[in-house]
């Protein structure tokens, strides 16, 4: 997400590169790329200035320290600016009461049926909450079938009332359901609308008041660009909705939304979606974004999908072999497994520090999957005991996957470095927790 934007701002600050100090000229010379490269992500003209102003009035009479560039004190500058930009500090999402009531709100085909799912699977696997999927789209052909379908993919109820013809009445009965069912936390997804159309805007708004929910999030397609803005203060200005949901940002999206929606409606992004799998869902942080967007990578963020995988008892039994120097192919298979549940390829890259380059490399997201191919072509035994994979046997695994000899011995040189570079790091960690305990002698 955001690559054109992060490739603009990487080439607006190479500007100041080598210079000894910040003067009017050269920042004026860097913001005014930095401001082409908003506009071209789609940000508002009047939010691009303001935001540069801000930024050029810090920089300016500022002392660089010998040991920080006048490059990087303005990219800490814009970093900082940024995070303001949308919204400082992350926002929760409150979905207490009895129950808690989430109302969805949101143009057609921006994702809203998708992403009630998603949080409904958010809630129930990170939160340990009860959740009810609530079908109010009364409107749309099969609105209903698809919710019932995205409530089975992630064991969740859906209540539905398929001749009822009343928003109101649904959800008011689906809040007494979820009362009788001890349900915490109703999602209600209401029917995509314009915001020119009247009618519609007042059913909403009708729900709103007759549910009086806990939060009203506001759904909408990133990859609309500055409309995307232009419809959220539309909305708001109805309803008064609690936060902003940007969906599709893994798509070809230039990014505006995110940086202008907050500063139109003073309203905080809570969630983003950046994927068509109901896990496809991440939390909104603006620090993190902030850093993601001018290259710095997003570590936290990496981590926290890696623990999410992290499975404590695997991980101690593959310690184990690691330090017996019985790491196979069984293992390995396992660890690609991890891998692939954290997400893309191309988007894990990017959430490491000084790897925004590699956003243009092709990468192909296949990888893993031709890989575990090779592997479940092999034997038990050849899989326990790889050494044993001679020229006969590589022919047989490359007819068994599909693959190539070539990819065969490519994947078998991966899997030794891999096993290298585990026993090292095992030692290293061994080595360093004795001279800790030594320390403490």
């Amino acid at each position: 997400m955001f690559e054109n934007l992060t490739d603009k701002f990487e080439r607006a600050f190479k500007v100041l590169k080598g210079q000894g100090q910040i003067t009017e000229i050269n920042v004026a010379e860097t913001l005014k790329e930095v401001r082409r490269a908003l506009l071209d992500a789609d940000v508002s003209f009047k939010t691009a200035k303001d935001f540069t102003d801000r930024v050029k009035e810090k920089a300016l009479g500022q002392q660089v320290l010998t040991s920080v560039s006048p490059g990087q004190l303005l990219v800490k500058i814009t970093h900082d600016e940024l995070k303001t930009l949308m919204g400082g500090e992350h926002t929760d999402i409150q979905y207490q009461g009895n129950p808690g009531v989430i109302l969805m709100s949101g143009l057609q085909g921006s994702g809203k049926t998708t992403f009630s799912g998603k949080l409904a699977n958010y809630l129930k696997t990170k939160k340990g909450k009860r959740v009810l999927l609530v079908a109010c789209d009364i409107y749309r052909p099969a609105a209903i079938d698809q919710l019932h379908v995205v409530g089975d993919s992630i064991g969740a109820e859906v209540f539905s009332e398929r001749e009822n013809k009343d928003a109101v009445s649904i959800a008011q009965h689906a809040i007494q359901y979820a009362r009788e069912k001890s349900f915490q936390v109703v999602i209600i997804d209401t029917a995509g609308r314009l915001a020119i159309d009247e009618e519609m805007m007042q059913e909403i708004g009708r729900v709103k008041e007759a549910v009086k929910p806990t939060e009203t999030l506001f759904v909408v397609d990133s990859m609309t660009g500055q409309d995307a803005v232009n419809t959220a203060r539309a909305f708001h200005d109805r309803l008064q909705f609690d936060g902003v949901v940007l969906t599709k940002l893994d798509g070809d999206t230039r990014g505006g939304a995110a940086l202008s929606i907050l500063s139109e409606v003073s309203k905080p992004i809570k969630f983003i979606g950046t994927g068509e799998k109901m896990d496809a869902l991440d939390v909104f942080y603006p620090e993190r974004m902030a850093s993601r967007i001018l290259g710095m990578g997003d570590v936290v963020s990496l981590v926290e999908r890696a623990q999410e995988q992290f499975d404590e008892e695997q991980a101690r039994r593959l310690e184990k072999r690691i330090k017996k120097d019985q790491f196979d192919f069984n293992d390995f298979l396992e660890q690609i497994a991890q891998i692939r549940k954290m997400g893309s390829v191309k988007d894990l890259i990017g959430m490491i520090p000084g790897m925004a380059k590699l956003k243009d490399v092709d990468i192909n997201e296949d990888a893993f999957r031709y890989m575990e191919a090779i592997i479940r072509s092999m034997t038990p035994l050849e899989r326990s005991n790889p050494l044993l994979i001679d020229s006969s046997r590589k022919n047989r695994i490359a007819r068994g996957s599909g693959r190539s000899v070539e990819e065969v011995n490519r994947l078998l040189k991966q899997f030794d470095q891999t096993r290298q570079m585990m026993k090292m790091m095992t030692n290293k960690n061994q080595m360093a927790a004795m001279m800790k305990q030594a320390r403490r002698r």
